[in-house]
């Protein structure tokens, strides 16, 4: 067996029509043919070898939506036929402490979608039954695949933290992660703080569910809501001037990183212990809560707002990405 894919055969370059084998099917896999994928800031990460030297080829995609067109024979709870998501995990070791406790995600032997292996950017993939998660029937499966990152991604602090809807949540950065986790802040039915750099933004923040905008660099602005928020969720990798946001949050108010920062973090631990506050960080999230978010999104109606390009203009795409021109997520639909 063949798969047709897009990679990248060297760092930073364009992607390439690419063909692998991927083996016979194991007997807890599924085979997913793809029908849609989302492009990650992650994946230019990979292409470009942001994060450290990546094997070539690459092929990017881990935000994929397809329906199973085959299963090993020890599968439990999928079929074929059933459309399903697979963000940037596609299996475990299913016996560790930490996938025994429902958080496989953390487990040691996780096996990322695109590290190690080939990704969506394809007809098809293989991966582990539990990291197949089902789609609800209610959500469109065009629109649906960054919910399997970056939904997942800033939906798990919610769940950590215990967030209330009480709670008054700031969110840093309003991109693909950002403008999720506003929707979904708003829905949890907290009052909602959009910290940006871009003043074009800011219209759209609200329009998106937040109560009001705070410039994220502007510290006369920041001082203005000092004190004030329960919990911070930044959603950008920028080097930021941490101080000051960390001075925007209440007594035991918490920030949470889920952008991938690559600069040393600059701060004065005595905006944390003065006031009992704490400084966290999580990944993407396990399965049983991507199963949850998926639900809370059908129930509420949060998708990502994406621009849609055929799998075959992945080029295109990708460049409208690094320009910064993508509201605010990219899909590629599988055109092979």
């Amino acid at each position: 067996m063949t798969l047709r894919t897009y990679a990248a055969l060297a760092q930073g370059g364009p992607l390439q029509p690419f063909s692998y084998d991927p083996g016979p099917l194991g007997e807890e896999e599924v085979a997913i043919r793809v029908e849609h994928c989302g492009i990650c800031h992650s994946d230019l990460a990979m292409i470009d070898s942001e994060w450290f030297p990546a094997s070539y080829p690459v092929v990017p995609g881990h935000e994929v939506v397809g329906t199973i067109t085959a299963v090993g024979s020890r599968v439990k709870g999928r079929e074929v036929g059933q459309r399903v998501g697979v963000g940037w995990h596609t299996s475990s070791c299913s016996h560790c402490n930490f996938c025994l406790s429902g958080e496989q995600n953390l487990c040691g032997q996780r096996q990322p979608t695109i590290i190690g292996r080939h990704g969506g950017f394809a007809e098809a993939l293989h991966a582990h039954w539990s990291w197949a998660v089902p789609i609800p029937a209610g959500l469109d499966p065009a629109a649906v695949g960054p919910l399997m990152c970056g939904g997942g991604t800033v939906f798990l602090p919610f769940q950590l933290h215990a967030i209330k809807p009480t709670d008054r949540v700031g969110v840093v950065g309003i991109g693909g992660l950002g403008h999720l986790a506003v929707k979904f802040a708003r829905a949890w039915g907290c009052e909602v703080t959009a910290f940006t750099s871009s003043a074009a933004k800011r219209e759209e923040a609200l329009a998106l569910g937040a109560h009001r905008t705070v410039s994220s660099v502007d510290r006369a602005e920041l001082k203005s809501v000092a004190g004030q928020l329960d919990f911070l969720l930044v959603t950008v990798g920028a080097t930021l001037d941490w101080d000051s946001l960390i001075a925007t949050l209440a007594p035991k108010g918490r920030l949470h990183l889920v952008g991938v920062v690559t600069d040393k973090l600059n701060l004065k631990s005595g905006g944390l212990l003065s006031w009992q506050r704490s400084l966290s960080a999580s990944p993407t999230p396990a399965p049983g809560t991507l199963a949850r978010m998926l639900d809370f999104a059908a129930r509420h109606q949060i998708l990502p707002q994406v621009e849609r390009f055929p799998m075959s203009r992945v080029n295109e795409a990708l460049d409208h990405l690094r320009a910064g021109k993508a509201r605010y997520r990219v899909v590629l639909d599988a055109d092979f």
